[in-house]
């Protein structure tokens, strides 16, 4: 090896320990629901301000803004019961765990690393099962070993995992069999079965606990060496038709091989960083009945900055999970879902499609990020392959000339979904890369990053998203489709996805 690979490599162990320890490199219109649900009762104006609260802020305030995605509950009394038990049940996540994410999202704004979120469209109970969280566990472990590779970075895992129950949807109801039914809306709220369409508010107790066992057994499996880099990892290349596709990604394997043996031969992996790895979880914050209720006034952890300072070192958490985000469909100005986001200390993502407006854009961020904090927003564009080139460059000036210092990610999933002539739902993969391709671009021609990518994707050999190696077509989607939403990656497909980016990198770095 010659002396360039050596200080390759020794990046690559340096950038996959700082992975690996979770340390940042840097330090750090519709009514609302129900009146009759449980409320947290008012306190005096002055008690919220001496305590940093954003003004006329409390986790139930949202209540008083109209709200898109309404839930319709037809027993109040069971709704409040659902909730008072929520409210009383312990914490899912610590704020220690969201300042850590928080510190690392700030590297990922500042172009020092590289955010990798993943998981289901829509997350069901039924996936709270061993076999289903491992393979996506080891899918992205084994992807942000690519992309730590290629972009030469630190990567940040968050999982679509342990709450994504929840699925905004066009329409309150759908034609099934020529009969007219409540949509699915996710497990959090009703069943897929046509029989369990009615909204079921003991679903956001069993929400809480499926999230809750979904991430203690994925705390068990990393503590136990799931992620442990001295377990082989399995890449079989078979599915690859193309040869010199092939060749390529063999290469790229083996470099990530030799490094993790290299690792080893120099006593890097006697440290026990390369035995487990931060993995954080999200959803969507689409039920805010839910998220208020796990909405806890808890301590900052040691050394933390919180967004809102106050006299008793306590803030705003959403226990719920590490990092959610406002949906495309519920990010109005003068909502309830804006208005709840704006004061709780959780990193927060925003989905920015093709109807949002620039001026729009940052008066969203003032509102939900008024002291310009890095690493606490994260921009999920999502706008298809034939409107990023028209739309993402004046969304990046515009933010630049409004101070905010965001993560950019790209969401290439939502904007390229298609129905086939039978009127299957699917997506391209070429249209997914390439979307993927020209954010990269159109970052590096203004002077920004692209923080991370946001996938859809199971760890499963499902067949949901055509091309890819596989050479999946329309004809093959009925093979093994089985998503009760939106099409998602399969497992071959979205480490395809994540060569293919990592190679993007090299290519940029060969022309430096």
């Amino acid at each position: 090896m010659d002396s360039e690979g050596h200080a390759k490599l020794t990046d690559y162990v340096t950038q996959f320990m700082a992975a690996a320890s979770g340390q940042p490199q840097s330090q750090s219109s519709q009514p609302t629901m129900s009146a009759n649900s449980t409320q947290l009762p008012e306190r005096p104006k002055q008690e919220a301000e001496a305590n940093g609260e954003s003004e006329g802020w409390s986790p139930a305030s949202w209540r008083s803004k109209p709200i898109k995605q309404v839930v319709t509950y037809e027993d109040q009394a069971a709704v409040s019961s659902a909730l008072t038990k929520l409210s009383s049940l312990p914490p899912i996540v610590t704020p220690t765990e969201i300042a850590r994410l928080k510190a690392s999202l700030r590297d990922a704004a500042l172009g020092k690393s590289f955010l990798l979120q993943g998981g289901d469209c829509a997350e069901l109970f039924s996936y709270c099962a061993d076999n289903p969280i491992d393979a996506k566990i080891k899918l992205l472990l084994q992807m942000s070993l690519v992309l730590i590779w290629g972009s030469n970075k630190p990567v940040i895992r968050i999982g679509r995992i342990a709450g994504q129950y929840a699925k905004p949807r066009s329409s309150p109801t759908e034609m099934l069999n020529g009969k007219e039914v409540p949509s699915f809306r996710g497990d959090i709220l009703n069943g897929y079965d046509p029989d369990s369409r009615r909204v079921d508010p003991e679903r956001l107790v069993s929400a809480y606990f499926h999230s809750a066992t979904t991430l203690n057994y994925i705390r068990g499996q990393l503590a136990s060496g799931i992620a442990d880099l001295h377990n082989p990892l399995d890449w079989e290349l078979g599915h690859v038709r193309d040869e010199e596709l092939q060749s390529k990604y063999t290469k790229i394997v083996n470099s990530i091989s030799d490094s993790l043996r290299f690792m080893k031969t120099i006593g890097a992996d006697t440290s026990g960083q390369l035995q487990t790895v931060d993995l954080f979880t999200s959803h969507e914050g689409l039920v805010l009945e839910y998220e208020q209720s796990l909405t806890r006034r808890l301590r900052h952890p040691a050394g933390y900055k919180p967004s809102q300072p106050s006299n008793d070192g306590k803030g705003w958490y959403n226990t719920s999970a590490h990092f959610i985000w406002i949906g495309d469909r519920t990010r109005q100005i003068d909502g309830g879902h804006v208005e709840y986001f704006r004061g709780i200390e959780n990193p927060i993502g925003i989905k920015v499609g093709p109807s949002m407006k620039n001026d729009e854009l940052v008066e969203l961020l003032d509102i939900v990020n008024p002291n310009k904090e890095i690493g606490k927003i994260t921009l999920i564009t999502r706008y298809g392959a034939d409107k990023v080139e028209s739309m993402l460059g004046a969304h990046i000036e515009a933010v630049k000339s409004s101070g905010h210092i965001v993560v950019w990610q790209c969401d290439p999933m939502h904007g390229n979904t298609r129905s086939t002539p039978t009127g299957i739902k699917t997506r391209s993969f070429n249209s997914i890369f390439s979307e993927l391709s020209s954010a990269l671009k159109i970052h590096k021609e203004h002077g920004s990053f692209l923080g991370g990518m946001h996938l859809e994707l199971t760890g499963d050999a499902v067949t949901e998203c055509t091309g890819g190696s596989e050479g999946l077509v329309d004809e093959d989607l009925s093979l093994n489709y089985t998503t009760y939403c939106d099409p998602r990656l399969n497992e071959k497909q979205a480490l395809e996805l994540a060569f293919l980016v990592a190679g993007h990198y090299r290519a940029d770095e060969k022309l430096l």
